[in-house]
């Protein structure tokens, strides 16, 4: 049992090693998702709570567990980029080569999601994030449940955590599951391109990939610098035309 673990085996804040509990800690993990019930991961960049987003109840209380509104919806993880088309009713030219490129890796690409996809991740505007994480243990559990709504392991506003000892005691007894990789890369994020409304794409977040090498992808590319209030926020996602574009940074 991870040294970490305080709670009792099968309770709310239950901590599991991948290092040294694998199969455990995988199965846990995928159960507690099928519970609708939030689990914390490790990611290539920082760790991060996830939850079934099919499930509108599981992604309020990872909203809940955050202390963050719906005007700030999560992003999705998807294990293989061949997952996308499921998620995205058009994919321009530009976001295809930073796929290509990038994926798996630290670039989130917001898309226009088809009508159909019967995901409530909040007040998206019809819109949808979606990254593969360049991390094994992540993408093993993201074959085993499917996408996940996945935001940063911490409350609104704090920086994000890059140790499961950091993630709890944020989030405490609000997660299920604990999955203990060791400490990430971080605390740098994802960098965030927002290709609906625009064809060569917006950046909205920098982060771990860097402008110009992603303006290598997408020549219409405009860089969209902003006032740093936080590494790990979401853009906020709107219909409504005030907001459109409008990057969040002090959110967690």
């Amino acid at each position: 049992m991870s040294a970490v673990n305080e709670s009792e085996p099968n309770g709310p804040g239950r901590c599991l090693d991948l290092r040294t509990e694998h199969d455990e800690a995988m199965a846990a993990a995928g159960r507690a998702v099928c519970e609708g019930r939030p689990i914390v991961l490790p990611t290539d960049t920082v760790y991060g709570v996830g939850v079934d987003p099919f499930s509108p109840e599981a992604v309020q209380g990872l909203l809940d567990a955050k202390r963050r509104g719906r005007d700030m919806p999560p992003p999705v993880l998807i294990a293989e980029p061949g997952m996308l088309p499921a998620l995205a009713s058009a994919v321009p030219p530009g976001a295809r080569r930073m796929i290509a490129r990038f994926w798996p890796g630290a670039l989130t690409l917001i898309l226009r999601a088809p009508t159909s996809l019967r995901m409530d991740l909040g007040e998206s505007g019809g819109t949808i994030a979606v990254r593969v994480p360049d991390h094994d243990d992540a993408r093993e559990l993201l074959r085993r449940t499917g996408p996940l709504a996945v935001s940063s392991a911490n409350v609104s506003g704090r920086p994000p955590a890059t140790d499961v000892a950091a993630a709890r005691s944020m989030l405490g007894d609000s997660v299920a599951v604990y999955l203990d990789g060791g400490p990430t890369p971080g605390p740098t994020a994802s960098t965030i391109v927002d290709f609906t409304r625009g064809y060569g794409g917006r950046m909205l977040r920098a982060g771990v990939i860097g402008f110009e090498a992603l303006r290598e992808c997408s020549p219409g590319l405009e860089d969209l610098p902003r006032a740093d209030g936080g590494p790990d926020a979401e853009p906020v996602r709107s219909s409504r035309p005030a907001d459109a574009g409008r990057d969040d940074r002090t959110g967690g």
